[in-house]
């Protein structure tokens, strides 16, 4: 019961301190070369923690999409001017079990910038590192083989985009 009370509360304070960033970026990114070898699949040892796939039997589906927060077209030109253009995850949490296959679907809602998105798992190792191009779907199937508090965060939007997996035991019988 503490734990429950603990991931609580450390997932509200994520939630509630995670809206702003400190590298304000005033127009969008979609322009800018990327370095294509920073994403990366999850190589042998990370599939140990975690198994990805393109396709195959799926018991559940996750729809993650990015959202404009403060965008330069409409957000606040206050918030703007001090954060730059805020982005969010949504949902910021949602919960999949252990061994269950489930495919998550990544939407960029945004015309123009890319996002991306870290798998870091409980002892902050980064298991996976992935492009969200805009305007398109991008989907896995994950299997996660171990419980616990995994990550999500945008590289290029970070603190404020982040959002968290819980891993919960297999489900019974």
């Amino acid at each position: 019961m503490k734990l429950r009370l603990i991931i609580s509360i450390l997932v509200l304070v994520w939630a509630v301190t995670g809206c702003m960033t400190s590298k304000p970026e005033m127009m969008g990114n979609a322009n800018k070369k990327l370095d294509m070898a920073s994403f990366f699949l999850p190589n042998a040892e990370a599939s140990r923690v975690v198994s990805v796939a393109t396709n195959g039997p799926v018991a559940a589906t996750i729809l993650v999409q990015t959202h404009a927060v403060a965008v330069k077209e409409t957000g606040p030109k206050e918030t703007v001017a001090k954060f730059g253009e805020v982005y969010a995850f949504s949902p910021a949490f949602f919960a999949v079990h252990r061994d269950e296959p489930t495919r998550i679907r990544f939407w960029n809602l945004q015309p123009d910038d890319n996002h991306d998105f870290m798998l870091i798992d409980p002892r902050a190792r980064v298991l996976m590192s992935v492009l969200l191009p805009p305007l398109k779907e991008t989907a896995y199937v994950f299997t996660f083989h171990e419980e616990g508090l995994f990550n999500l965060i945008c590289a290029m939007h970070v603190p404020s985009m982040n959002a968290q997996i819980l891993v919960l035991p297999p489900k019974s019988p």
